[in-house]
């Protein structure tokens, strides 16, 4: 087995940590990154995962962070955006919220358009969210043979997290269509709302 790479990046402000992991990883089956703030802790676990690899992470003496990523035997590495959230609550993750199927009150076929017209935009602009949470009638939105979907798929293969509650699905039963995004529960939505920097609901 080859060599553990060590990458060193305790002073180094984010996206610093997170750049040279990825760049480490890419190129050594195991790596191990040593951080000194829970960003760069949280960032460089979050982009690990994203990558694939088996992660592992253990706390030292002086806030010192070690977080060892490991390639998977026959896995590539996909290319996945460096992504910098930061963990305070001022500066937390841009968070969009989609509660229904369709934008604004008044006439619910012009509502339609505009919730399309909306995630489309938000597909090609060059800033996305972070997260994407999904509940009441706005699960539909990610179910298969949405016209949203496309759009979603974009979202989700730049990074972005989408998070569809479960309760709903089920109330709806469109559990089995879900066409992107990961089932999650509202112990989940309450955790990524809480700690949202920025909150867009359309």
């Amino acid at each position: 087995m080859s060599e553990m790479k060590i990458v060193n990046a305790t002073g180094l402000a984010c996206p610093h940590p997170v750049v040279l992991a990825k760049e480490a990883i890419e190129k050594n089956e195991k790596v191990k990154v040593i951080v000194d703030n829970e960003t760069a802790l949280e960032n460089v676990t979050r982009m690990g995962t994203k990558m694939g690899c088996d992660v592992s992470k253990e706390a030292r003496a002086g806030g010192v962070f070690e977080i060892t990523l490991t390639r998977k035997p026959g896995a590539t590495m996909p290319d996945v955006p460096v992504s910098c959230v930061a963990s305070s609550p001022s500066a937390g993750p841009f968070v969009v919220v989609c509660s229904e199927d369709k934008m604004g009150r008044g006439n619910d076929e012009l509502g339609a358009v505009l919730i399309r017209a909306f995630l489309h935009t938000l597909a090609e602009q060059a800033e996305k969210p972070d997260v994407m949470i999904f509940y009441n009638t706005g699960v539909k939105l990610t179910v298969q043979g949405a016209e949203t979907l496309d759009d979603l798929k974009t979202l989700a293969a730049a990074g972005v997290e989408i998070l569809v509650c479960g309760t709903c699905l089920n109330y709806f039963e469109v559990k089995d269509k879900l066409g992107v995004g990961v089932v999650s529960n509202m112990y989940d939505i309450v955790e990524t709302l809480s700690r949202a920097g920025r909150l867009l609901s359309p």
